[in-house]
């Protein structure tokens, strides 16, 4: 099943996409409610019995609105292209590695997507997220975790973050695909094929069971010491094989191709999920950011 949240004449509804549009849920009824109940079979049956509006009617808006949203660093060819390449830190292996990101910052699949203030190095992150329901993985949606690379650089020489580097936007959609989809394999991936493109161009493509862990481990891992909630979205992090620009970038030594600019389309696909595409456009021109007050000689 494929759950949508969609803007329709002025009003946001909750629905189900099926081949001939999107019909909704009765009024009030969000997908984070139907995630944390675990779609109870009275909607489920009910659903479909009003008019389906057709999908060019409609503006997709993230498939829902989540209480927290992870995105973890699990594909090990690309963390060998961004380190260094040929490199992968041994420490990725002990354990899997995420950090929170915004939710307040989710975009839907076609909208457009400003630059961030201050930002020349634009990037894409083609990635796949699931969503907790209350006892497993209720479904999966795409992820492109938006990233401002200089911002990032600089503020990961901190050693803390990222923070303005990827707070800006995360596209989630185009819908939430229900678990019971997918086939896992013998040791619990799901085999999906993922490709992004720019302006019509592939840039890269990969395969979701390339992941160094499986989404459930994942989970696991989260919940190690504290506690996950039904809603919550884990994003499996940027696939290898250009999953990303700046990957590419270190493996060439160039900026190549360029950072994304106003006007690139980028588009996501991926397999048993479907494709979200957006647009880049100009971000708001802010005065530069105050440099600290050094205090370290004052005693």
């Amino acid at each position: 099943m494929r759950l949508a949240t969609y803007e329709h004449r002025g009003a946001v509804h909750a629905g189900v996409v099926s081949g001939d549009g999107v019909r909704a849920f009765p009024a009030g009824v969000t997908v984070l409610d139907l995630v944390r109940s675990g779609l109870p079979a009275a909607l489920e049956a009910g659903v479909l019995s009003g008019p389906a509006v057709p999908l060019a009617d409609v503006r997709l808006l993230p498939p829902l609105d989540p209480p927290t949203v992870r995105d973890f660093v699990a594909f090990e060819e690309h963390v060998e292209g961004m380190v260094a390449p040929g490199s992968v830190p041994p420490e990725w292996y002990e354990a899997p590695t995420f950090y929170f990101t915004n939710p307040a910052a989710l975009v839907g699949a076609h909208d457009d997507v400003p630059i961030p203030p201050g930002s020349r190095l634009f990037d894409f992150e083609l990635e796949v997220a699931a969503v907790l329901g209350p006892d497993a993985i209720f479904g999966y949606t795409i992820f492109n975790d938006w990233s401002a690379r200089d911002l990032q650089r600089r503020e990961m020489k901190v050693r803390l973050g990222p923070a303005k580097g990827k707070d800006s936007a995360t596209t989630l959609g185009p819908w939430l695909v229900t678990a019971d989809e997918f086939t896992v394999d013998s040791e619990g991936f799901l085999d999906l094929a993922m490709r992004v493109s720019v302006n019509g161009a592939e840039i890269g493509h990969d395969r979701l069971s390339n992941m160094g862990w499986p989404f459930e481990e994942l989970v696991a891992y989260a919940a190690r010491g504290t506690r996950v909630r039904a809603g919550d979205v884990l994003g499996s992090g940027t696939c290898g094989n250009g999953g990303c620009l700046a990957e590419l970038w270190e493996r060439r030594g160039a900026q190549d191709p360029p950072p994304l600019k106003p006007g690139d389309v980028v588009e996501m696909t991926v397999e048993g999920i479907g494709t979200i595409r957006n647009t880049v456009v100009a971000g708001h021109d802010l005065p530069p950011v105050r440099p600290a007050r050094s205090r370290s000689r004052r005693r």
